[in-house]
């Protein structure tokens, strides 16, 4: 899908704040009513925006209510795991979160950095790159991620604990909402459960959020003044669905689709089911790319992430490293913003074909592909660490966690992993006993 030309309006923007500031710093007149007269252009030509039409034979082929979406699904296995495996079933997961939690933290410190500047930084520090372990240095150690964690945290001398990011914020959100409402939870109880949890967010979930208190209902915060619906935000959500329904992709689909919808629409809802999907089959599978495949079959044939995915999965088996998956991306995808779900998906399957079950290549490779490395790094943790369980990941990824990960969750600021450990499998044998 090629975009338009988009001209430069952020510089244009720029230009005009500044000229109208060095004007008044003249004694210039009349600044204020030119700066009213661009805010009522823009506004027209965002409401103008607003109110094309869409294309209604692709709105057709991305439905966004569930029993849609799933009459729309390719042939898939639905459920894996007929019994359940508790022998199997908390080895899986805890590799599944601890690899999650260093993906996320080894991409933290260098998130949205372009390739060049992360190359740069290795040669300074003298880090491998791409990096095989956490970084050695922060850029700026005494900066505060989410007001709560030092980028000094991040580090490998630095790191006591998980610090603070917002994709494991989320992860452990969906535990607290299946805790709270069940696994049958609707979208308004996600919608209560942020209201009471979620201090701040960014992107389609600060709309969302914004809407929420504004007294709208979940059903439509997403849709309100959101022109984020099919970026990444929902997808960095749906770990907690598969831990909590490992070999049963059909149902963490279903979760992740009632989570997504209070803040994506179309493809940001279908990037949450597919590897909600995806990262559940992980814990029946041996192989990511087949993990990828079944994700597949939860989601609309012939919406544009599933072209996306089928083209990834082709194009990936003669990828050989990072730089060569980002050429493919930026390519396949000029002008779409660096935290869509379709480019970084791309990303993240390239990161599990080159890498496989060797979590190490796999956040490696990923990583210093660049845009939404730590969301990307986090979610093919969940599939690979499902799939080798915590043995198979190398020690050096959780031995500074110290049993730790922080939040800016209110009033939920620390959990410890065994206990995390114990209550999703709590959660996990209540859904799968009483959801035969």
């Amino acid at each position: 899908m090629e975009y338009p030309t988009i001209p430069e309006l952020s510089g244009l923007i720029e230009q005009l704040t500044e000229y109208g500031r060095l004007k008044h710093e003249y004694g210039a007149q009349g600044i204020s009513g030119l700066f009213a007269k661009a805010e009522t252009g823009l506004r027209s030509i965002i409401g103008g925006l607003k109110e094309l039409p869409i294309d209604r034979e692709l709105s057709a082929a991305e439905p966004e209510d569930l029993a849609s979406i799933r009459g729309l699904r390719p042939h898939g296995p639905r459920r894996l795991w007929r019994v359940w495996r508790e022998d199997a079933y908390r080895g899986k997961l805890e590799g599944a979160l601890l690899a999650r939690a260093a993906g996320c933290t080894l991409g933290a410190m260098v998130e949205g950095w372009q390739m060049a500047e992360m190359e740069e930084w290795a040669g300074y520090t003298g880090d491998p790159f791409p990096p095989t372990c956490y970084w050695s240095q922060a850029k700026d150690p005494s900066k505060l991620r989410y007001g709560k964690s030092l980028m000094q945290e991040y580090t490998r001398n630095g790191m006591n604990s998980v610090p603070v990011d917002d994709d494991l914020a989320y992860t452990l959100l969906g535990l607290l909402i299946v805790e709270a409402y069940g696994a049958n939870f609707t979208t308004k109880n996600v919608g209560e459960a942020w209201l009471k949890y979620l201090p701040y967010a960014c992107t389609a979930e600060e709309v969302a959020l914004k809407n929420l208190k504004a007294g709208l209902p979940a059903s439509s915060a997403g849709e309100v003044d959101n022109p984020y619906c099919q970026w990444i935000g929902a997808d960095i959500r749906s770990d907690a669905w598969a831990y909590l329904t490992p070999g049963w992709p059909e149902k963490a689909a279903e979760m992740a689709y009632h989570d997504a919808y209070l803040s994506h629409r179309r493809n940001g809802v279908y990037g949450a089911m597919f590897f909600a999907a995806a990262e559940s089959a992980a814990f029946a599978v041996d192989d990511p790319v087949e993990a990828l495949k079944i994700g597949l079959t939860e989601i609309p044939e012939n919406c544009w992430l599933a072209t996306e995915v089928r083209w990834a999965l082709t194009v990936g088996k003669g990828i050989g490293n990072y730089r060569e998956a980002r050429q493919a991306v930026d390519l396949r995808f000029p002008g779409m913003h660096p935290v869509h779900t379709i480019n970084n998906a791309c990303l993240t399957i390239f990161g599990l074909m080159l890498g496989g079950t060797d979590l190490t290549r796999v956040l490696s490779e990923i990583v210093a592909m660049g845009l939404d490395n730590d969301c990307n790094a986090a979610t093919a943790g969940s599939i690979v660490g499902a799939m080798v369980g915590k043995d198979g990941i190398p020690q050096h990824w959780y031995e500074n966690f110290n049993n730790t990960i922080c939040t800016y969750l209110i009033e939920a600021e620390t959990f410890m992993i065994d206990e995390l450990i114990n209550r999703f499998d709590h959660q996990a044998m209540i859904a799968f006993n009483a959801l035969l």
